[in-house]
């Protein structure tokens, strides 16, 4: 498996990862959010971030997008859920990108317990999340350099 920065043909793949990835963790959405927000993800312009794929012999099972040091995305195939490589990826993120926040719904509790793990720490409670709608957003930050 290999981390490789975003390319155009990755594109589909990402999308089909962030759905099955959306599917299994965020139960609290509904239908109707769930449709809205897969539309809106179908917009994103991919290049607008610093976006890695974990790769496997060509497939795509996960990616991390940053901006400002931001996570803005981290998405893996719910396949390989469990394997470390979630981590993986925020560890290279960490590392390569300087990543020090993140924003998490705070109804994913796995994705809440992940990034704790890793060293963030809540600083800010929103809510409502980026799109106005009632799903509370976590922000977080680490203030630790050890992974």
């Amino acid at each position: 498996m290999e981390i490789k920065p975003y390319q155009e043909p990755y594109r589909a793949q990402m999308l089909a990862v962030w759905e099955k990835s959306v599917l299994a963790t965020h139960q609290f959405l509904s239908q109707t959010d769930f449709i809205a927000i897969r539309q809106l993800v179908g917009t994103i312009d991919f290049s607008h971030f610093d976006v890695h794929c974990l790769v496997n012999d060509s497939q795509v099972i996960g990616f991390i997008g940053v901006a400002d040091k931001k996570v803005e995305m981290l998405f893996l195939d719910p396949a390989y859920f469990g394997q470390g490589l979630g981590k993986k990826l925020m560890e290279f993120a960490m590392i390569q990108l300087k990543a020090n926040k993140v924003d998490v719904n705070e109804q994913n509790g796995q994705a809440v317990a992940f990034y704790e793990h890793l060293g963030f720490e809540t600083y800010k409670r929103s809510a409502k999340d980026d799109q106005g709608n009632d799903y509370p957003i976590l922000r977080m930050k680490r203030t630790t350099q050890n992974i």
